[in-house]
Parts: structure tokens; C-alpha cells; sequence
């Protein structure tokens, strides 16, 4: 008895060292909408989990510096949207919206990752955050318009880029690499609610927690031309070996590897 009672201060112990952990990195609201991400049900059901869940994933991994709260609240925003998690969206949109990510931006996410993840996942991430956007007096008129002046397209990069997709793929689906062009590269990468590197780095994101590595090596290097750090990328890996599962961010070190390998050279 006398033991478990050990174990069990211990782990309250750990418990409040780690939740003092998230206090200094994050107090106010952001803080709070970090906490309630966690729900009642882990101590309730599995004791070691909440233990890990506050110790090492929201005092260490969310507190680590090489990666901001805001990019990381955008990772797994678009982690949990890729997963189809949509009962943990809300929760994390409130957080993603408490730590600096704008609903305008919020919403290009989603629209961005229809095309990746699938128009099931955003319409179903739609659902999650319309009460949340509705409690925040968010209205449409507040967020993207459907048309907007776009961004330069890099026109060097874009006929690479279609080059090697249509010499490749033009006789197995020309319709694929029409949209391709047409839609995503000369219309929703254009869009100016969503910075070229955010688009990049949920794209990048969704690929690794879909279990798609081998289509990392292109946006993976197109994220570090649109900014993201060596630094920055691998910390994303850590962040989302919590969310989308080691097995997901071992499969796409490899690739990180090479990517990050051939860029030195």
C-alpha cells in the first residue's frame, strides 16, 4: 500500500512540475486553450498517459524553442484535419487561434488541405470550427473571398514543376495534371490569406501524418525555399511523432534525411 501510495505522489508530483513547465512558456489564453486540449478522461482511464501527455508533450515538446507555438499549433491543427480527428479540432482551433494563428488563416488551412487530405476531412473541419467562429462573433465577410489578387507565380520553378508532371503522367491522366496546373499551383498556392512557408509547412505536415513520405521530398523542399530552417523541419518531426504516431515520423526521416543532405551540397 505504502508503495502505491509512493507511485501515486510521485506522479502527482511530475504532474505539477510539468504543468509549472507550461505556465512559463505559455500563460494566458493561449496557456489555458493548450491545458484544455487535454481532456478529463486521461486520468480518469489511463493515469501514465496524462502523466506523459503533461510532462512530456505539453511541458517539453510545446515549450521547446525551435519551433513557435503558433507553428506548432498550425502542425497539428493540420495533423489532427489530415487524421480525420474532428472531435479534437475545436479544441485545437481555439488553441491555434490563442496562439496567434488569425481566423483568415485558420480557414485557408482547411481550404488548402481539401486539396491534400480530401474534401471529406474539410468539410468535417468545417463543422468542428463553425461553433467556434460563431462564439468569436467570426463571420464570413471577415474571412477569405473566394477571389483574390494572387501572389507572383514563380514562373521558372512552376514550368519545372509542370515539365516533370506532365512528361511523366500526361498519358496516364491528363486531366490530373491539368488540375494539377490549373487549380493548385496557378490559383490555391496563390492565394495571399496563407503565407507561401504556412502553406508549405501544413502541406509537409499532412503528408507525414497521412503516412506519405514518398511525396515529401518536393513540398519538403519547396517549404525550406519558402523558409522553413533545417531547425524548424525537424523540429515538426518531434512535434508530430506525438500526434500522427512514431511509426509516420520514422518513415518520413529518411526522406528529411536526404532532403536535408542534398540541400547542403
Amino acid at each position: 500500500m505504502t508503495l502505491g501510495n509512493d507511485h501515486l505522489m510521485e506522479a502527482q508530483m511530475k504532474t505539477t512540475l510539468a504543468a509549472s513547465a507550461i505556465a512559463l512558456f505559455a500563460t494566458g489564453a493561449s496557456g489555458e486553450a493548450l491545458q484544455r486540449t487535454m481532456p478529463d478522461s486521461l486520468g480518469r482511464v489511463a493515469p501514465a498517459l496524462q502523466a506523459y501527455a503533461t510532462e512530456n508533450l505539453l511541458g517539453e515538446v510545446w515549450g521547446g524553442e525551435e519551433l513557435s507555438q503558433r507553428d506548432r499549433a498550425l502542425v497539428t491543427f493540420a495533423a489532427l484535419m489530415t487524421r480525420h480527428e474532428a472531435d479534437n479540432l475545436a479544441t485545437h482551433g481555439e488553441l491555434a487561434l490563442a496562439a496567434g494563428v488569425t481566423p483568415v488563416e485558420l480557414s485557408e488551412t482547411i481550404t488548402h488541405l481539401a486539396f491534400y487530405t480530401g474534401w471529406g476531412n474539410a468539410i468535417a473541419a468545417t463543422e468542428a470550427l463553425a461553433p467556434l467562429y460563431e462564439a468569436h462573433g467570426i463571420t464570413a465577410e471577415a474571412l477569405p473571398p473566394v477571389e483574390a489578387e494572387l501572389l507572383p507565380l514563380d514562373q521558372e520553378a512552376e514550368e519545372a514543376r509542370e515539365s516533370f508532371v506532365s512528361g511523366t503522367y500526361g498519358n496516364v491522366s491528363q486531366g490530373v495534371v491539368d488540375t494539377t496546373r490549373e487549380i493548385l499551383f496557378r490559383d490555391l498556392w496563390l492565394r495571399p490569406a496563407l503565407a507561401p512557408r504556412d502553406r508549405s509547412l501544413v502541406t509537409v505536415a499532412a503528408l507525414i501524418a497521412a503516412g506519405q513520405p514518398e511525396q515529401m521530398t518536393f513540398h519538403l523542399n519547396r517549404a525550406m525555399d519558402n523558409g522553413l530552417t533545417q531547425e524548424e523541419a525537424g523540429a515538426m518531426l518531434s512535434h508530430l511523432a506525438f500526434y500522427a504516431g512514431w511509426p509516420k515520423v520514422f518513415s518520413a526521416l529518411p526522406v528529411a534525411k536526404s532532403v536535408f543532405e542534398d540541400r547542403a551540397d
